[in-house]
């Protein structure tokens, strides 16, 4: 019986380490990495790194490696590969779960700014401050790059690419982030506006918090919506019981081609 986890995320791991911890001889996982992190933190399992060339690599890899199910696990702004995943399922049968740590939620002192992209939110930006905490990854930064009359902290796990803000200075850190840690960097940088996609999870958190009680303005990218008719957990114990009900012998899934 075959697992492919679609993973790179914290709770793609523990989805990892709790299938491992059911010593199954005849359960065989695969974690599938995109190699963006230069040093990913591996889970238990076989490990792949790399993409499988769209949706119809997917599927073609999910044929010829006999995968039972496969579990969606990558970051809720990977949404390429998330569709690939729905086509990939639909064509071949296998099913497909999504598992999405839940979103933040604004609460009563937050003075947030939602937007639909990182190109609204660079747009937003000249009117909120001066001093940004960039907080979106080392991706997507050439959105920013024409806001020269700002100055950008970028947080990131690796070194980011250009184009990039001109006017910039690079942390390059890996969560989880502390509350004490998150006021003392906006104080340290004084930062006026942070900017942040809804990633949710309690690693990256803090700076939300530091931020409404320093009353900054946050700019939040809301994440890409599930592919249509792919069920979706918010927690890895529950995508667990949904595979371990899926691998009874009694439950066995068919699928399409050899």
């Amino acid at each position: 019986m075959h697992v492919l986890i679609l993973g790179g995320t914290t709770e793609a791991r523990r989805l990892a380490e709790n299938l491992a911890a059911e010593a199954r001889p005849d359960l065989r996982v695969t974690n599938s990495l995109a190699g963006r992190v230069g040093v990913p933190r591996l889970p238990p399992g076989e490990v792949r790194v790399g993409g499988f060339g769209g949706a119809e690599g997917l599927a073609r890899w999910l044929r010829e490696h006999r995968v039972d199910v496969f579990v969606d696990a990558t970051h809720p702004f990977a949404g390429t590969v998330s569709f690939n995943a729905a086509r990939a399922a639909a064509a071949t049968g296998v099913p497909l779960l999504a598992l999405q740590r839940p979103g933040w939620a604004p609460v009563e002192g937050d003075v947030w700014h939602e937007t639909g992209s990182l190109e609204e939110a660079a747009g937003l930006l000249p009117s909120l401050g001066r001093r940004v905490f960039l907080t979106t990854g080392r991706l997507g930064l050439a959105a920013f790059a024409a806001l020269e009359d700002l100055w950008f902290l970028v947080r990131s796990v690796d070194p980011p690419g250009t184009p990039a803000p001109a006017r910039m200075e690079v942390l390059l850190d890996r969560g989880p982030f502390t509350l004490q840690g998150e006021r003392e960097l906006l104080l340290r940088h004084a930062i006026d506006v942070v900017v942040t996609k809804d990633s949710g999870g309690r690693a990256t958190a803090p700076k939300l918090t530091a931020a409404r009680e320093a009353g900054l303005p946050v700019v939040v990218v809301r994440r890409p919506p599930v592919p249509a008719g792919v069920p979706v957990v918010t927690d890895p114990g529950t995508a667990t019981d949904w595979i371990t009900e899926r691998l009874r012998p009694d439950a066995f899934p068919g699928r399409t081609g050899p």
